[in-house]
Parts: C-alpha cells; sequence; structure tokens
C-alpha cells in the first residue's frame, strides 16, 4: 500500500536515522589520521563545486548574488576548514599534567541539522563540516524552498566522504521537508543533537524537542558611529558588509547610530559611495512591504535595492548600493528599526556616546538579543564601555558585522551558526564547531588527600574523675583557689562532661 505524503516523509526520517546511526558507530572507531584525511576531502570538493552550488541556492531561492554565495561556500571550505584541521577530536585530546587530568572526546552521536533558506548550501557544507569532523553523523532537514540546493551540497559532501574512506550513510538530506518530517527529526529516539540555524519558531521548535539543542536566534545588529571613527573606513566596511549577498546573513547591519557631531560627513561619505537616502514619501513607501503579520517580508530578502524598490512602487538610481532611511523611534511599529536581511538601512542621531549606548541597546533588545554589535571609533574607552554593557556576544570593531561575526576579518572562530547566549535564549554565546559536538570525558588521577577534622578523643566517667582529682590538687597546693578541693573538682567534672556531649 503507499503512503500518504506526510507519512512517506516520516518513514524517511526514520529510515536516514537508523542509517545514520549504523554508520556513525563505525566512524567512530576511526583514527584521526583517517577523520581529518575524511574532512580534508569534503573540504576539497566544497571548494571545487563552490560557484555551482552557489548559482543553485540563487536560482532556486532568489535570495541573493551568485558571486556572493560561492563566497560563502569558499569561506567553509577554506577558512573553517583551516580553523578545524589540526583540533584533535579522537581519544586523549588534551593532558594536564600538573593536575593529572585527561580529557577525552567521544562523539555526540547522530546530529539533526536544520537548515536556512537565505544561506543553504554555504550551512549544509558547514554543518557537515564540523558532524563528520567530531564523528557524528548529520541528517539535514532543509528549508523547503531550498531543496534541491541543500540536497546537492549534501550530495557533494557525502560523495567526498565516502571516496575518502567514510561509511556509507553518514549524511542524509530530506526529500520531504515538512513540518511533520522536521518535528519527528528533531524528537526521534535516534536524534542525539540539534543544529539549529532557520526562523525564530523553528529554533524553538528545536528548544521544546526534549533534545540538546543548539539554536540561533535573529540578528538586529545596530551599529554605533562615534565621533573618534574614521568615517571613509566606516562606511566601506558597512557597504561591502551590508551589500554582501545582498544582506542575507543574520550578522549584516541593521540600523546605523552615530553620532550628531559627524553626521554630515557621515552622510556625505555615505552618498558619495552610493548610498540612497529616502526621502519621507519613499521612507513610507519602502516601509509597508518590509514586513507582514507575520514578521520580515519574504520577497524583500536578498533582493537589490531596485529590486526593492520596484516592489514598493518607487524608482531609485542603478547606481544605488543599499537604501538608507532616517528614523527616530525603535519598535514593531516601524519597520525599519527591525531586522531587514537586504540592503536596507535605518539612520539613528545620538548626542553623545551614552545615548548612543541606550539606542543600541532599545534596537538589540526589539530583535536582536545576544547576538552582534558594531561599533566604529579610536577612542579605546568607549570601545571598551560598549563591550562591557552591551547584551551581545560579538562586539564587532572596526569591521563590518557580516564578516566580522562570523570569523572572517576578526579573530573570532569561524563559523556559519552564531549562538546568542542566554540573551537570547541560546545555550552558548559562541560560534559554533566541532569542539561544541563533543562529549569530553575526563580521566583525573588522585594527586591529594581530603582533609577532615580531627575527632575528639573520648572518655568515661572513671576517667573524668580521676582528670578532676589531680587538677583540684595541684591548684590546692599552690593555693591558687580560694573553694575546697572538692568545688574545684566538681567544676572540673561538669566542664569535662559537656565537652564530651558537644
Amino acid at each position: 500500500m503507499k503512503l500518504d505524503s506526510d507519512l512517506q516523509a516520516i518513514q524517511e526520517v526514520r529510515n536516514y536515522l537508523q542509517e545514520a546511526k549504523a554508520a556513525q558507530k563505525l566512524l567512530e572507531k576511526m583514527t584521526q589520521p583517517q577523520i581529518d584525511a575524511i574532512v580534508s576531502a569534503m573540504a576539497e570538493a566544497a571548494e571545487q563545486q563552490a560557484e555551482r552550488l552557489g548559482a543553485m541556492a540563487v536560482n532556486e531561492t532568489g535570495f541573493g548574488k551568485v558571486a556572493d554565495k560561492k563566497a560563502k561556500n569558499l569561506f567553509v571550505a577554506r577558512d573553517i576548514n583551516a580553523a578545524i584541521k589540526d583540533m584533535q577530536t579522537v581519544g586523549i585530546i588534551r593532558k594536564d599534567n600538573t593536575r593529572q587530568v585527561w580529557e577525552i572526546a567521544q562523539p555526540v552521536g547522530t546530529i539533526a541539522a536544520i537548515i536556512p533558506s537565505t544561506n543553504p548550501t554555504s550551512t549544509v557544507l558547514f554543518k557537515c563540516l564540523i558532524a563528520l569532523k567530531a564523528r557524528n553523523a548529520i541528517v539535514i532537514s532543509p528549508h523547503p524552498s531550498a531543496l534541491r540546493c541543500s540536497q546537492e551540497s549534501a550530495a557533494v559532501m557525502r560523495n567526498a566522504a565516502e571516496r575518502a574512506g567514510a561509511p556509507p550513510g553518514l549524511i542524509h538530506c530530506l526529500s520531504h521537508p515538512t513540518l511533520e518530517a522536521s518535528g519527528e527529526l528533531m524528537r526521534h529516539k535516534l536524534t542525539d543533537l540539534i543544529l539549529a540555524t532557520g526562523g525564530t519558531a523553528m529554533v524553538k521548535a528545536a528548544y521544546s524537542s526534549g533534545k540538546p539543542a543548539y539554536g540561533v536566534g535573529p540578528g538586529n545588529v545596530p551599529v554605533y558611529i562615534h565621533r573618534s571613527a574614521n568615517i571613509p573606513s566606516a562606511v566601506n566596511h558597512i557597504l561591502h558588509s551590508k551589500t554582501f549577498d545582498y544582506g542575507t546573513i543574520c550578522a549584516s547591519e541593521q540600523a546605523l547610530v552615530v553620532d550628531q557631531a559627524i553626521k554630515p560627513y557621515l552622510i556625505q561619505e555615505l552618498q558619495r559611495r552610493n548610498a540612497y537616502f529616502l526621502n519621507k514619501h519613499e521612507k513610507q513607501k519602502i516601509a509597508s512591504i518590509l514586513m507582514t503579520t507575520k514578521g520580515m517580508n519574504p520577497q524583500i530578502v536578498g533582493q537589490s535595492p531596485q529590486a526593492i524598490a520596484g516592489k514598493a512602487g518607487i524608482d531609485v538610481p542603478d547606481s544605488a548600493q543599499m537604501l538608507i532611511a532616517e528614523e527616530t523611534e525603535v519598535g514593531h511599529d516601524y519597520p525599519f528599526s527591525m531586522e531587514k536581511l537586504c540592503p536596507v538601512l535605518a539612520l539613528y542621531t545620538v548626542n553623545d556616546w551614552q545615548e548612543g549606548c541606550q539606542k543600541c541597546i532599545q534596537l538589540l533588545t526589539l530583535g536582536g538579543l545576544g547576538h552582534t554589535l558594531g561599533i566604529h571609533a579610536e577612542d579605546p574607552a568607549i570601545i571598551e564601555a560598549f563591550g562591557l554593557e552591551k547584551p551581545a556576544s560579538r562586539i564587532v570593531v572596526n569591521t563590518g558585522t557580516t564578516f566580522g561575526g562570523i570569523g572572517a576579518t576578526t579573530g573570532i572562530f569561524p563559523s556559519m551558526t552564531l549562538g546568542c547566549g542566554t540573551f537570547g535564549n541560546n545555550i552558548t554565546s559562541d560560534n559554533i564547531g566541532p569542539q561544541h559536538l563533543l562529549n569530553i570525558k575526563r580521566v583525573a588521577f588522585g594527586i591529594k588527600e581530603m582533609s577532615l577534622p580531627e575527632e575528639p578523643v573520648a572518655t568515661n566517667s572513671d576517667d573524668s574523675s580521676q582528670i578532676a582529682s589531680q587538677v583540684a590538687d595541684g591548684l590546692i597546693k599552690t593555693n591558687q583557689l580560694g573553694i575546697t578541693r572538692e568545688e574545684v573538682a566538681q567544676i572540673i567534672r561538669k566542664v569535662l562532661t559537656d565537652m564530651q556531649l558537644s
């Protein structure tokens, strides 16, 4: 009997998990050199297919630019691979000879990976790479609108891994990514951990599944531009960052918060670099299409400034690199203050860094708690103040937040999955890597003795009487007391008795 589509999707999940679990048990027995050879082959395949997969993503989803999708795929194949290639993930990975503690890596097992439509190919490549580096299997649930490119990315990774000696069945990608199938994948007993990148609803579902989960929150990234900033450099970084792949990375800038003293110079430099400032009428038209009742309008995600303007019924120059609207308010009634995964920015004006601090916190609280904050400044005290006070896990200084947040232009661990910490209801504030997909066991040797309090020596009543008599005789002989010998002995006996009771 033929199963209906929902049952077929659920059965596919169960079949894939069984295959993945069996294959993972074989992978777990491999040595570090074998694992490293597999991961190296996967990275090489990702590099070779970077452009083709990027083109597939743009063609299927309609989001972003082929060249930038390729660049993200290459970031995984090169930068992330370089960061993890020497990482020890098999056997004893650390020995602390002073404390006599050994740390032993053990894989978590089978990972359920939720993939977004905005960065489908790069996220699939990334999650496959870090999963196998930590000797895990992975079952991928792609976004329905990015099904084909996600499946092809998984196939590239699977084929490369198996050619390098990995057991078949480690990497799977669902062909029927329904809500029911994703739910079954996250809740199934054979799933050991969830790695969720996607919308808020999907991340909440991951955390509600009863399984350990790494989920990531939205990024409503504010960028403060202090009066000490190098304006041309700041604008250059912001422009490249916000226009990269038409703003589809969640760490991209969403609002500029600028000191009044330098605002004219900032606007002048932005306009010189082909940023288009919306007038009041144009701002209203663009605002009307940024959001829907459910949140961000998917029709504007990853689109060019010209395409967005066309949807709003206005014209902007062909040279326009991004659209900017001046704003004063923050909240759900003000669309420019919210996350916009496209080349559209809000511009806020503040009098000083303290006011800038409060505005950035307002913006983060609206929809980006724990994610990323940018600052352009040359004053170390201001940079420190922003680092100490803001509820963001990544404070990116004097570089674009898109590239700084993922670790492409900063020393942060390179990753395509960025934790938001407890600020954003996530379990970690880290950039996720293989180290998060391991159980670390500890072998600890005894190096000292436990210090215990000495117990008092017990005495019986005869001993107490004898001690009391001896002390009383001594005191009487030296005429140190004006009381009788028997009175002294009685007092001493009582003290000894009380000491035994305590």
